[in-house]
C-alpha cells in the first residue's frame, strides 16, 4: 500500500507517482492473471471447463481432477507418484551438487591469482555462455551412453551440473569480496577450506539463492532428459508424465486431469520462489560487499 507521505511531495498530491503505482499495479495483476487461472481450471468440475464463454474463477471448487489424475496416471506401468519422486530427486541433486560445484569453481577463479590459465578458463566459460542448450545435448547423450549410464538417476543429473551461467554468477558475486578480507582469514591461521566455508559461502547467500531457484526451475520443468536418457517408466519424471497426459487420445476427457498435474508443477516453483526472493532481489540489485 502506497504511504500518504509518498505521495504528497510539498503539500500537493503527487500524481506522476500515482500514476506510476497504479499503473505498476494494473500491470503487476495481469502477470498474475494466468496463475490465478490456472489454478482456477485445476478445481473446476467437468460442468465449468467447457463453458462458452469461459469462466476465470471457478464457481464450484471440486477436487474430481486430482483424482481423475491419479486414475490416469495409475492406470500405467508405474504410479503417478513415482514421477513425483523421480522429479524431486533429480532436482534435490541437481541443486545441492550444482550449488557445491559453482562456487567452489568460482572461488579459484576469482580469488587465487596464481591459478595458471586463470583468465583463459574464465574465458572459456563466458564462451560456454553464448551456445544454445541444444548444441551440447546429442555430445551429451554420446557421452552418458558410452559411459553406461543410460536409465539412472546419474543420466538425470549429471548433464546438468555442468552451468555456465551457475559459474559465471558465481565468480562475479565473488569479485566484490575484498581481497584483504580473505587475506585477513588467512593470516588469523584459516584454512583454504575453513576460510570457503565460514566466510565465502556466507557471503555468496544471495548468489546461492539465485542459482538454486534458476537450478530447480530447469530441473523441475526439464522433459529432455527423462525423454531420452531413460527407457523405463520407474525413471520419468512428471514433466514427462504431463506430456502423456497432454497428448493421445482422450485429450478432451483429460482436460480436467491436465489442468491438475499443471497446477502442481507450478506450485513447487512457486514456493521456491517465495522462499528465495528476497535474496535474489538482493542479488539483481548487484547487493554485496564492494572492493
Amino acid at each position: 500500500m502506497v504511504s500518504r507521505s509518498t505521495l504528497i511531495n510539498g503539500g500537493r498530491f503527487d500524481w506522476s507517482g500515482a500514476v506510476l503505482y497504479a499503473l505498476l499495479t494494473f500491470f503487476g495483476l495481469l502477470m498474475l492473471a494466468p496463475l490465478v487461472y490456472l489454478a482456477a481450471t485445476a478445481f473446476k468440475p467437468v460442468s465449468e471447463l467447457f463453458l462458452f464463454p469461459p469462466r476465470f474463477f471457478v464457481i464450484n471448487p471440486t477436487l474430481q481432477n486430482f483424482k481423475d489424475l491419479l486414475f490416469a496416471a495409475t492406470s500405467s506401468v508405474v504410479p503417478f507418484s513415482r514421477y513425483i519422486f523421480n522429479s524431486v530427486v533429480v532436482s534435490f541433486l541437481v541443486v545441492t551438487i550444482g550449488i557445491v560445484i559453482s562456487t567452489m569453481a568460482a572461488y579459484p577463479l576469482s580469488k587465487h591469482k596464481e591459478l595458471p590459465f586463470r583468465k583463459g578458463l574464465f574465458s572459456m566459460i563466458v564462451l560456454a555462455l553464448m551456445f544454445a542448450p541444444q548444441v551440447t545435448q546429442i555430445p551429451q547423450y554420446i557421452v552418458m551412453s558410452k559411459m553406461g549410464l543410460m536409465d539412472s538417476y546419474f543420466a538425470l543429473v549429471l548433464p546438468m551440473l555442468a552451468s555456465p551461467m551457475g559459474l559465471f554468477l558465481m565468480k562475479q558475486f565473488l569479485d566484490q569480496i575484498p581481497d584483504a578480507l580473505l587475506e585477513a582469514a588467512r593470516m588469523d591461521g584459516a584454512s583454504e577450506w575453513r576460510t570457503y566455508t565460514s566466510i565465502v559461502i556466507p557471503m555468496l547467500q544471495p548468489a546461492i539463492a539465485t542459482l538454486m531457484l534458476l537450478n530447480f526451475i530447469a530441473a523441475w520443468n526439464d522433459p529432455w532428459a527423462s525423454t531420452v536418457y531413460t527407457t523405463t517408466d520407474q525413471m520419468k519424471t512428471l514433466p514427462f508424465a504431463i506430456s502423456t497426459i497432454s497428448g493421445g487420445y482422450g485429450v478432451v476427457a483429460r482436460t480436467g486431469a491436465l489442468a491438475a498435474a499443471s497446477f502442481l508443477m507450478i506450485v513447487p516453483t512457486l514456493i521456491m520462489f517465495i522462499v528465495t526472493q528476497r535474496r535474489v532481489l538482493e542479488t539483481m540489485a548487484h547487493s554485496g560487499i564492494k572492493a
